[in-house]
């Protein structure tokens, strides 16, 4: 792979946009550092989203939960044209859509309207601001310009200042001060080892890897909203199957599944992403399961980040699987930015 051949297969620049992350996560940290705050306390959040906003808030709710001691709210992610349950006065609602046009939100977003004004909007435009502005609910505005799965600084930073603001984390804010601070540092650095072209570069030797594969990214239920990160943007970038589940459901049911059809062996790569908040049973299953796919000549990748900082864990993990996918894009012949079927999907539903 040359920087030629990437440069005439990815059309958009996809390479530029994620060498640039470090600089998102910056500017979403200035965005965030301005949020506003929920209206009344709350004991339940639910975040409206689909796709690359929805995502923004699975990290939100995987972070909440692995680094909050005193646990005051339930946090849910809706994506659905309709709200989950009744919102009482102890609700509050995050409606995320980048392009701000996103149908389902809009509608679960209107919906909500007509039982409480708890709400906050982040969007770059579109008819989710508008309607916003329209009845008087803060609006957090993104930058516009990028596909909204290349958007997830924008979508997960501001929503964590908003949560701090509203006093979510009690006293642990200054430790998650700290954590953001030095995330945003460490990113320099891992934005020149995923753009270099090498085998050490683990991105790219993982790409090289998954090139007529289907993975089948496997985490423990911590990890969930890392698992769902990686398959997106595999599906979506590399245009690649990819499939996965969580630890320990799978272990009583998919796991013996892998006989038939004969020639699927032969085509999967399981990679297990793991991290130091899993449980001890948990690694011990991960363990396990290694062998037995070694005595079916099955390669396994494992990963884990290395970090103490939760925050740049999550981060250091979400930047090396979108990497991986445009490496994979670029393997497959593929541009990695559009996104031509589900374009085709939404013309047909008019």
């Amino acid at each position: 792979m040359t920087q030629e051949q990437i440069s005439r297969i990815d059309t958009q620049n996809m390479f530029g946009v994620l060498k640039a992350f470090p600089q998102q996560i910056k500017q979403s940290i200035e965005i965030g550092l301005k949020s506003p705050k929920f209206k009344n306390d709350f004991d339940k959040l639910i975040i409206l989203g689909m796709g690359g906003s929805a995502i923004g808030g699975d990290l939100i709710n995987t972070y909440y939960t692995l680094s909050s001691i005193n646990k005051k709210i339930k946090i849910i992610i809706n994506r659905d044209y309709s709200l989950p349950f009744e919102i009482d006065d102890k609700t509050a609602i995050i409606a995320s859509s980048y392009s701000g046009n996103t149908e389902e939100t809009i509608s679960a977003f209107e919906q909500a309207l007509k039982y409480t004004r708890n709400i906050i909007t982040i969007s770059s435009g579109g008819d989710l601001t508008k309607i916003s502005q329209d009845h008087d609910i803060p609006v957090i505005i993104m930058p516009s310009g990028y596909q909204p799965r290349c958007a997830i600084a924008y979508s997960f930073y501001p929503m964590l200042y908003l949560l701090i603001n509203s006093k979510v984390f009690q006293k642990e804010e200054n430790k998650i001060y700290d954590e953001i601070h030095e995330t945003s540092d460490a990113f320099d650095q891992l934005a020149k080892s995923y753009s270099k072209l090498s085998n050490e570069n683990p991105a790219y030797n993982l790409a090289h890897k998954l090139q007529n594969k289907i993975p089948l990214i496997y985490t423990s239920n911590n990890f969930y909203s890392i698992n769902l990160r990686w398959r997106c943007q595999i599906q979506e970038n590399a245009k690649n199957c990819a499939f996965g589940n969580m630890l320990p459901e799978m272990n009583h049911n998919e796991i013996n599944s892998y006989s038939y059809p004969a020639l699927f062996k032969n085509s999967i790569f399981p990679i297990f992403i793991r991290d130091k908040s899993d449980h001890p049973r948990i690694k011990a299953r991960f363990e396990a399961m290694e062998t037995i796919f070694k005595d079916m000549n099955v390669e396994v990748q494992n990963i884990s980040s290395g970090e103490y900082n939760l925050l740049m864990r999550i981060f250091d993990l979400i930047y090396l699987g979108d990497w991986t996918s445009f490496y994979l894009a670029i393997l497959n012949n593929i541009d990695p930015t559009p996104i031509p079927i589900i374009s085709k999907l939404k013309n047909n539903l008019g």
